[in-house]
């Protein structure tokens, strides 16, 4: 097993492969896709990632898999979609496909089409999630009036009433299924260096608060500058960061580092 609660330098298939079956709660990741960015010109093996991350991820455990898809010759690649129909015939679910929206956007000046803002954020389970802290940032309009349940028909045909079964409507309720945040410097993140695509902590900690409980393991399998980790922490669970460009372990041990610090 590899050491818990700090990056590990190495190739991720390599690495994965010293891990025990079983051993994860939750994957959140989001890797490169679709040669947009070289990474310091490591390649990687999507397969056998994917294969290893079914592998070492407990029953009821998630994957919550962060990516896009490019547009070549005036198509958007669907890569995305093949990822996740590669993780279904691996027998993972398909729990939720999610939206990453990020305030803002960069206009498409030079193409025919609307401006692209979002990243998918696939939710994959190993049967159902064992774990679901939902985010409750939604404000109800109708926050503290009382309400009753709608009156059931049963199967004699008598309507069935409620009255006494009245509950009071909360302040908030759980969030949709499409989260915005801030990108760049607006997100609040610090310390990120020079890597070319970091997602906000936020999103990190979101997941990792809703799919996990303190203590457990989040694994990045695409550490890069050590988002995850730094989120996985913060929030009382333990991690493991696998990253092959050495820069990017660097900065991601130099960010876990100080938030030791500030712990402190």
């Amino acid at each position: 097993m590899l050491e818990l609660n700090r990056i590990h330098c190495g190739d991720n298939c390599d690495l994965l492969g010293k891990m025990p079956r079983e051993s994860v709660d939750l994957v959140v990741t989001s890797p490169p896709y679709d040669d947009l960015r070289t990474y310091g010109g490591h390649s990687w093996d999507f397969y056998g990632v994917a294969w290893h991350l079914k592998r070492v991820l407990k029953p009821g455990g998630v994957i919550v898999w962060v990516v896009a898809d490019a547009t070549k010759d005036g198509s958007e690649t669907g890569s995305s979609f093949e990822q996740a129909l590669h993780f279904k015939r691996l027998g993972l679910n398909l729990h939720d496909t999610m939206i990453y929206k990020k305030a803002g956007g960069s206009p498409n000046i030079h193409h025919p089409r609307y401006v692209h803002c979002f990243e998918y954020m696939l939710v994959l389970s190993l049967g159902t999630p064992k774990i679901f802290n939902p985010v409750k940032r939604k404000k109800n309009k109708t926050a503290g009036a009382v309400e009753y349940p709608k009156p059931k028909t049963q199967r004699n045909g008598e309507r069935k009433h409620y009255q006494d079964e009245k509950w009071i409507a909360p302040e908030t309720s759980v969030d949709v299924n499409v989260w915005e945040y801030n990108v760049g410097t607006a997100s609040g993140d610090s310390g990120v260096g020079d890597h070319p695509a970091y997602f906000p902590e936020a999103l990190a900690g979101d997941h990792i608060a809703t799919w996990s409980n303190p203590g457990d393991l989040v694994l990045d399998p695409f550490s890069g500058s050590g988002t995850t980790a730094k989120a996985a922490k913060t929030l009382g669970r333990q991690f493991i960061g696998l990253e092959v460009n050495p820069e990017y372990c660097r900065i991601a041990e130099q960010r876990i580092a100080q938030e030791v610090l500030a712990l402190a």
